[in-house]
């Protein structure tokens, strides 16, 4: 896979390039120090993955950077990188478009396996983010706040938990012995009816929800 590494520290880069290019199936085809040079660096490269430095104080930052890039280059994935272990920034990025978030002092192979896992359509949220997400829902559960998944018919709860498991379209049509047609229909009620915008949003609901066999 094409990675592209947006982050304003030279060394940071430098290090992040030798071990991805290390990987047999990985390889860093271009760098920049912040967004507007990113974003540019993406239009050129068309990589297949964005890690992008979530706080750069020169040039646009990296949240205002993904929401640009993703309606730029839909396709394009993003793991965002961090220092914030803070639930703030985790919806934040959430909502920029982003498919994922690791902490800079996450261990070399969480980094691997995190970009794996957002290469093959999947979002990835380290373990405290995603204990975090289940608390809070916990939280409005017992507090009796309004809950939006009630409103989704039998065939759109299908329909979002193989999105949260990282099925395409194509699959969930398969699997459901339905059209892709319908699939996109049923997909767009969800994101309507939960008043969300983005995949990466909706897997961050579904594992709020508990919707794909495992807590968070």
């Amino acid at each position: 896979m094409n990675i592209l590494l947006i982050d304003d520290h030279a060394v940071v880069r430098r290090g992040l390039t030798m071990l991805l290019n290390a990987h047999p199936n990985m390889e860093v085809v271009g760098e920049a120090s912040e967004g507007n040079e990113g974003i540019q660096k993406a239009l050129e490269h068309k990589p297949d993955v964005v890690i992008m430095d979530l706080s750069m104080p020169h040039g646009k930052d990296g949240l205002s950077a993904t929401s640009e890039l993703k309606k730029l280059l839909p396709q394009c994935v993003i793991l965002i990188l961090t220092m914030h272990d803070d639930e703030e920034y985790l919806f934040r990025v959430i909502q920029a478009g982003a498919s994922g978030c690791i902490l800079k002092s996450a261990p070399h192979e969480e980094l691997i396996a995190a970009i794996q896992s957002v290469y093959s359509g999947n979002a990835y949220l380290n373990p405290s983010a995603t204990k975090r997400l289940m608390e809070e829902y916990l939280s409005n559960v017992k507090s009796g706040a309004s809950d939006s998944y009630s409103l989704l018919s039998d065939r759109e709860k299908e329909v979002l938990t193989l999105i949260a498991k990282g099925y395409s379209n194509k699959e969930i049509a398969e699997q459901l012995i339905i059209s892709v047609k319908t699939v996109e229909t049923h997909k767009g009620n969800v994101m309507e009816k939960l008043q969300m915008k983005t995949r990466p949003e909706l897997v961050a609901y579904a594992l709020k929800k508990g919707l794909l066999g495992y807590g968070i």
